[in-house]
């Protein structure tokens, strides 16, 4: 089981900002760039497959009438 798969969705979105932040101030190497992109695409992939879950599941309520729609306007 990856490090991401262990993580909650909030856990995971502050990892992939702190992967961010560690690139974006250029003190890494160009071996540690690649390895912390490498983590956060893993990240990125990983929250895309939790939100699409529950956006299918929301949506699964809404259409059972489970749940109503916000109004609109």
């Amino acid at each position: 089981m990856s490090e991401a798969e262990k993580m909650s969705l909030e856990e995971m979105l502050n990892s992939l900002e702190d992967c961010v932040n560690d690139m974006e101030n250029g003190e890494l190497s160009l071996e540690e760039s690649f390895e912390t992109f490498k983590k956060g695409m893993e990240l990125v992939k990983k929250c895309n497959a939790e939100i699409d879950a529950v956006e299918k599941e929301v949506v699964k309520l809404m259409d059972d009438g489970s749940i109503e729609p916000l109004d609109e306007e």
